[in-house]
């Protein structure tokens, strides 16, 4: 179901999921209150919906939704700083996704709609049924390219990293907003320091660092190209830019760069893993959280063979599995953790290299 006040953007909408032929739009609402009636004929698996609509709003419609017929919502939200405030509050009252406004004047545009679109719209479905066996897959268009469009792989018998002070990536996708707020709110403010990226559009990473550092002892921000990394700091890639980690000497800075997407992401968490894998070798941990497709599972499997300690999101945890069963499958991950031993996981983990460090 599309609700949304504008027809236009309705009628927009529509089009791009019907390029895909495993999503049927069963119905269209102008309001929430049009929803309403909707919704008594007929419930659908996912929920398109606006936050700016007349009458009621969209994120009171969210909370009356949760409160009475829980269902996968995805937020269409706008690039503006509020519309980004209330996506991420959106995220908190129980959606499943946050995507911008689509814009549809070219070709290569409306491509990149359809993709964003209805691959969010798969991955709020996965999060009702909780499938764990084969689903349909999303549109794909374009190739799918691997992170070696961004950095290149490293050099067999390439010199490994010194001993530096620990490090910690973190990759998520769906789930991963309220899976990283878990983690992020148990950390000390000693914690090794911590590099995230997690699937969401531009604009919205900002208002989800803020949101996280007003809830965390650790230091949350968005990264900035030539921000170094200390104890306590927790830094988010912008959306819809890769992130990077570099090493100069002993000390760890980030960069932030432009180029296309990796598995279907722009960050994505191949592109990070692997400068993690590349730059920090055996003194990083890699931790691959709740998420649709298979982003970040090679990369976890590069820093495993480059010395680092690995781990996945179990299933019962996960609110979609695919990822972190990816890097399970592959090999990538030393084991599954369920979200509540991830902190112990960071914090156990960087007090042993210190003392080894020392």
């Amino acid at each position: 179901m599309i609700v949304d006040d504008s027809a236009s953007v309705r009628a927009g909408l529509k089009s791009i999921l019907a390029s895909d032929p495993n999503i049927e739009v069963v119905a269209t609402a102008g309001d929430p209150f049009e929803a309403a009636d909707r919704l008594r004929e007929t419930v659908p698996d996912v929920m398109l919906l606006d936050i700016e609509m007349p009458r009621m709003d969209g994120l009171t419609f969210l909370g009356k939704i949760m409160a009475q017929r829980p269902l996968p919502v995805v937020i269409c939200s706008s690039h503006s700083e509020v519309g980004s405030r209330n996506a991420v509050r959106a995220l908190e009252l129980g959606a499943a996704e946050v995507i911008c406004k689509p814009s549809m004047a070219t070709a290569a545009q409306r491509q990149d709609a359809q993709m964003r679109v209805c691959d969010a719209i798969h991955a709020a479905a996965q999060t009702r049924s909780k499938a764990r066996t084969t689903v349909p897959r999303p549109l794909q268009p374009g190739p799918k390219h691997t992170a070696d469009v961004i950095l290149p792989a490293a050099r067999p018998n390439s010199p490994k990293p010194p001993r530096t002070a620990p490090i910690v990536a973190i990759g998520a996708s769906t789930g991963g907003t309220e899976a990283l707020a878990t983690i992020l709110r148990e950390l000390p403010v000693d914690a090794p320091p911590v590099v995230i990226v997690q699937h969401m559009p531009e604009r919205f990473t900002a208002a989800f660092a803020q949101r996280l550092d007003g809830l965390c002892r650790v230091r949350v921000s968005e990264a900035v190209t030539g921000d170094q990394l200390s104890p306590g700091t927790v830094l988010i890639a912008p959306g819809d830019h890769h992130l990077l980690l570099r090493r100069q000497g002993l000390a760890y800075r980030v960069e932030v760069i432009d180029g296309p997407y990796v598995a279907r992401h722009r960050p994505s968490v191949d592109v990070l893993f692997r400068s993690f894998a590349q730059a920090a070798g055996f003194n990083a941990l890699g931790l691959l959280l709740t998420g649709m497709g298979d982003d970040g599972a090679r990369g976890l499997l590069e820093m495993k063979e480059a010395g680092a300690r690995t781990a996945a999101q179990d299933e019962a945890t996960s609110v979609v599995f695919g990822m972190p069963r990816e890097a399970l499958r592959l090999g990538g991950a030393d084991r599954a953790l369920p979200l509540g031993r991830m902190c112990n996981e960071i914090v156990t983990w960087g007090r042993k290299n210190v003392v080894a460090e020392q």
